[in-house]
């Protein structure tokens, strides 16, 4: 026998409605010939949209860490520049001193109090003073911190890994900066979850320069 059709009940007065052709179920009524959705189709559109939000989210967070961590070498680059300038305008020596915390480290900028350069102990006993705050990278900059990733080569061909030490500065772990426009030659590496740059200090001009860790090519390029 053929089947019958269902004849639904009007939204307005009550009247004759729209036929619903028959085994469509709810989500299925017609409109001048046109079917919708049915709840399989519903779900497995929600299933696919699940599925593709779930690729791009992992490279979403890669990015994110890649631009925190790029802004967080760029302010450190400009910290150290700021120390060049407090050293040539004050014509006294001026240093970024870098101190162990933890995991991470604490660095601020101090100025020579008694002509003879910034040192560790002047720093500790106070005869070298302190310019602006104490800070750390990961205060401004979520997931970013001081460090080398593991295996990471050196920033230049023929100088020293970082290894376990990302303050690549000498014993002291200060960038120095004269009235002359010199400075302490060497490397500060900053990390991010999955993001690896660099902040190379150049002794004859105290310029510095940012570079990043190219992982697929295995190589430093700058910024």
């Amino acid at each position: 026998m053929p089947r019958p059709i269902t004849i639904s009940r009007s939204a307005e007065g009550g009247g004759p409605g729209r036929a619903c052709r028959p085994g469509l179920g709810p989500f299925a009524v017609g409109d001048g010939g046109a079917a919708g959705y049915t709840l399989v189709e519903l779900v497995f559109v929600t299933g696919l949209l699940v599925t593709v939000s779930g690729m791009a989210v992992p490279q979403l967070l890669s990015v994110l860490d890649d631009y925190r961590t790029a802004g967080a070498a760029r302010y450190v680059s400009a910290r150290m520049q700021r120390a060049r300038m407090e050293a040539i305008t004050r014509s006294v020596e001026a240093a970024v001193h870098f101190t162990p915390v933890g995991a991470g480290y604490s660095y601020a900028v101090y100025r020579d109090g008694n002509d003879n350069g910034v040192l560790t102990k002047d720093v500790q006993s106070g005869a070298d003073p302190r310019i602006g705050p104490i800070e750390r990278l990961s205060d401004h900059f979520s997931g970013v911190e001081f460090g080398a990733q593991p295996g990471l080569p050196a920033v230049d061909p023929g100088s020293i890994a970082p290894g376990n030490d990302p303050i690549r500065l000498g014993p002291s772990n200060m960038a120095s900066f004269s009235w002359k426009g010199t400075a302490t030659s060497g490397s500060v590496y900053i990390k991010g979850r999955h993001a690896q740059y660099v902040v190379r200090i150049f002794g004859t001009t105290a310029k510095t320069k940012v570079l990043k860790f190219d992982r697929v090519a295995k190589q430093w390029k700058p910024l």
